[in-house]
């Protein structure tokens, strides 16, 4: 997927060529010969980019300009369509002139689609390492195996990467123009920030044996007891912060029902028209009341890309109303 018809997050052209994970013959070889992507998880996975361009381009590196013994525990991310081979390892980020450090979550959206792809595999796949360093299974220590694709203990138990699904919804009362509005929420694990105030979609982990559907219904009740309906899948994007998959919906909910926040999850919440999402979009001040200004998730995340196909009108029509067909 590419360009404003997929979240931030949801972009790459590369073949991650899955079959090669386990050939080691061809790995080595394709290392020589490969790009890499550096990262360096004690910079918070940052990686860096060049400071001339646009988009800014990622800097990919040959095997020969990184520290000796990186390719022991190199990730093979796939092959480029020119047929080009890419790795990521996780090693201190090297001085080179023209570049500078970023995380995924300040640039993803000004990437190529190209980089967005490689950028968001290599730190979900790094990510995941990270907090598997002992089999769940036997409590051993574990290693890198089949190039980053799963990782092994002594006793031969294999685990592999997973994604933990998330759902994400943007609450709205179906009604076009200026006026018409969506519910937003400020979590009440967010730091505040003096004079602004963070509202976003809703959004939870989906349980056990539920449905992304079941969740977005729910996660809603639980966090500001409202009842949804219409619900309709948007699409989906790698959170790799640590490990989640957000699913992305739409739905529809009746504004004049009392909205009664689960303090522990929502500090606060509230309706906002389309005008006032604009407004604040275009820098301008929105008041969200004790002297703060209404502030709207980063541009790389897929509430903002929710709050946008709301905004634009975006309705899958289906009943004749504008709406669909929902869940």
């Amino acid at each position: 997927m590419s360009g404003e018809t997929a979240p931030p997050l949801a972009r790459s052209t590369l073949d991650r060529a899955a079959h090669r994970r386990t050939d080691p013959v061809w790995l080595a070889e394709a290392w020589l010969r490969g790009r890499v992507l550096v990262l360096d998880s004690t910079a918070e996975g940052r990686t860096l980019i060049r400071t001339e361009g646009t988009p800014p381009p990622v800097v990919l590196l040959g095997a020969g300009e990184l520290p000796p013994g990186s390719e022991a525990t190199a990730m093979f991310l796939g092959v480029e369509p020119d047929g080009v081979p890419v790795f990521a390892v996780d090693v201190p980020l090297p001085a080179l002139p023209g570049t500078r450090a970023v995380g995924l979550r300040d640039v993803g959206h000004l990437l190529s689609d190209r980089d967005a792809g490689l950028f968001t595999t290599a730190l979900a796949l790094l990510n995941w390492h990270l907090r598997h360093g002992y089999s769940s299974a036997s409590g051993a220590p574990t290693e890198m195996d089949e190039a980053g694709w799963s990782r092994i203990d002594r006793n031969g138990v294999r685990i592999w990467p997973r994604t933990d699904p998330a759902m994400i919804v943007l609450v709205h009362d179906g009604m076009p123009g200026p006026e018409g509005r969506c519910l937003l929420g400020n979590n009440a694990a967010w730091p505040g920030t003096a004079g602004e105030r963070r509202f976003s979609c809703l959004a939870g982990y989906v349980e056990p044996g539920e449905s992304a559907e079941a969740a977005v219904l729910r996660e809603v009740c639980e966090e500001v007891g409202v009842g949804v309906e219409r619900i309709t899948y948007v699409g989906s994007q790698a959170w790799p912060f640590p490990g989640s998959l957000m699913l992305g919906f739409l739905a529809t909910a009746d504004p004049e029902h009392p909205v009664r926040i689960d303090p522990t999850e929502i500090a606060y919440a509230r309706w906002f028209s389309r005008q006032e999402i604009g407004a604040a979009l275009a820098g301008r001040t929105v008041d969200v009341g004790g002297g703060a200004r209404l502030l709207l998730p980063p541009p790389s995340s897929i509430a903002l890309f929710l709050i946008h196909r709301w905004l634009d009108g975006w309705l899958e029509p289906s009943d004749g109303a504008g709406h669909g067909p929902g869940l």
